[in-house]
């Protein structure tokens, strides 16, 4: 077993080249947020990952191993909730008041431009939904806000793999996971 105890935030001050050849590990959210654990790279070698504690790993960082050798982590999709306004009638400022709810609750959240994610959780997912909100199951990485006071900051300026999901909004078809709030004034 190869150990890991020395983390690069974001790979920075590495070559691009160094990090394009390194091989990669790709660990879930629910693993990235433990300062040890044991994974396997791509490369098949097994890795005993022992990090200072409160240490989170974010996809981009980089592990360095005990013989010196690069590890690049990637945040592996998982099932989470994307929290999206109504596209026909809801505003930014539905979304900011979601993100204030769920902050309320203490979840991991992540926060974007445009959506918001978080793990799977039936409650909550009906709370926003109660709320105008549109939520709907994706299977994508999960980059949670670190919090205010997190030991290890990182900034969000980038989309680690995002991918753009189009998602059709007819007010008939509940399927989608969206109920309108009691606030929601339009006909059907």
């Amino acid at each position: 077993m190869l150990i890991c105890s020395k983390l690069i935030s974001g790979g920075q001050g590495l070559a691009t080249a160094l990090l394009k050849r390194a091989p990669t590990v790709e660990l879930d959210w629910d693993v990235r947020q433990k300062s040890r654990f044991d994974a396997t790279d791509s490369t098949g070698r097994s890795l005993g990952v022992f990090l200072t504690r409160g240490t989170l790993v974010r996809g981009g960082d980089v592990l360095v191993a005990e013989d010196g050798s690069l590890i690049r982590v990637v945040a592996a999709p998982q099932e989470v909730l994307r929290i999206t306004a109504c596209a026909q009638h809801g505003t930014a400022f539905d979304l900011t008041r979601a993100a204030y709810h769920l902050g309320n609750r203490h979840v991991p959240i992540e926060l974007q431009p445009d959506h918001l994610k978080i793990e799977p959780d039936h409650v909550l997912a009906d709370m926003l939904r109660a709320m105008h909100m549109t939520v709907v199951t994706v299977h994508e990485a999960f980059e949670p806000e670190g919090g205010a006071y997190s030991s290890h900051g990182h900034s969000h300026g980038h989309s680690h793999g995002e991918h753009s999901h189009s998602h059709s909004h007819d007010h008939t078809d509940r399927s989608h996971g969206h109920v309108h709030g009691p606030n929601c004034k339009h006909d059907h």
